[in-house]
């Protein structure tokens, strides 16, 4: 291997875990807005594409599966090596946005039951 493969191997998955990340983040946006509107079932669609990803998590340990994909590239292990993430909100993601899919999962519910006859 060349000695930038390494560098450029990085790169590619910091900005695919970026782009994946950014989808997750807009779906969990996606859910109270959606609701608030009255579009709950495209919302309930929202919370099981994120439910996936979540699944996908606890099921690798509570990590993303892209990071043990990224530490073969580099021996950087900050919060953020393998996401193009601040490192605070790297180290803090899962209880920020986590927090913020289940606030939007109880406001859908509510919002859905408030709307039934």
């Amino acid at each position: 291997m060349d000695s930038g493969a390494g560098p450029r191997a990085l790169l590619a998955v910091k900005i695919v875990h970026t782009v994946v990340w950014a989808f997750f983040v807009l779906c969990i946006a996606a859910i109270p807005v959606l609701a608030w509107r009255g579009e709950h079932v495209r919302a309930a669609w929202f919370v099981g594409i994120v439910f996936v990803e979540v699944l996908v998590i606890v099921l690798n340990r509570w990590r993303c599966p892209l990071t043990p994909v990224a530490a073969r590239f580099t021996e950087d292990r900050r919060a953020n090596f393998d996401i193009f993430l601040p490192e605070w909100l790297a180290r803090h993601n899962q209880t920020i946005f986590g927090a913020l899919y289940l606030a939007s999962v109880v406001y859908l519910i509510l919002s859905w039951a408030a709307q039934r006859p």
